[in-house]
């Protein structure tokens, strides 16, 4: 696995470096956003695919916002965690908002760190690998006008169609997975993230928002992704509209 370390704090990425590789990984380091953008445009760059990015979001020139913006456009599937000393509620939401898998703040523990970057790539790697099974959902999903498959991360609405991130398939998956039933959002945050570290409850509350302007006809009044008030959510879908496969 290579990880893309992206942070322009010398001494901080030497030892991420040092300590990825010491756990079996590829690391590559950059100090800015473009450089670290060369990395998802194969025609300008001929170093091996990166599996995983880490993304500090103080960076000079291009901020770390812009660049996981950027890198969302040119890949929606690989996992992006910001580490970052940036430690508002609203940094928070801000990075979410841009593409960001998950966040972690600095000063940080290297045991959790480690621990997250494994779980990113061992949920991207059964999201991409999931196949059908007995009475779960299939690899293709259809609901009113609406088709996900899950095994391309992509959803299409009225014949356009959008790619999902890494945790944007999981959390759609795992909603369309338990349809009717009333899901708090610590139990989301367990089942789907499975790490609550920096990664609160209300964050659930952002990639809802996401999906819902993918899936919803009106976000403002969702009819499929419900709030239950103090609670979390609950998927529904009339019995009627529901196919699977192709």
């Amino acid at each position: 696995m290579r990880i893309l370390i992206v942070e322009d704090e010398e001494a901080m990425a030497n030892g991420l470096k040092f300590n990825f590789e010491q756990e079996g990984y590829e690391v590559v380091t950059e100090e800015d956003g473009p450089s670290a953008l060369r990395h998802f445009e194969p025609d300008k760059f001929s170093s091996e695919p990166c599996d995983l990015v880490i993304l500090d979001l103080m960076l000079p020139g291009m901020s770390g916002y812009e660049t996981c913006r950027a890198i969302r456009e040119l890949d929606d599937h690989i996992p992006i965690l910001v580490l970052s000393a940036r430690t508002l509620a609203e940094d928070k939401t801000q990075a979410f908002d841009c593409g960001s898998d998950q966040y972690m703040t600095k000063p940080f523990a290297l045991p959790e760190l480690l621990s997250r970057v494994r779980n990113l790539l061992d949920r991207r790697s059964r999201v991409a690998n999931t196949t059908a099974k007995t009475n779960k959902v299939l690899d293709v999903y259809r609901f009113d006008n609406v088709r996900v498959d899950f095994t391309k991360f992509e959803v299409t609405v009225e014949g356009e169609t959008r790619s999902l991130t890494t945790m944007e398939t999981q959390l759609l998956r795992y909603f369309v997975e338990n349809e009717g039933v009333v899901l708090s959002r610590s139990q989301i945050l367990e089942d789907v993230w499975g790490e609550t570290a920096d990664i609160t409850t209300r964050s659930i509350d952002n990639f809802v928002l996401r999906l819902r302007k993918l899936i919803e006809a009106n976000p403002a009044e969702p009819r499929r992704i419900l709030s239950v008030r103090g609670t979390g959510y609950r998927f529904v879908i009339a019995r009627d509209d529901a196919t699977l496969g192709q």
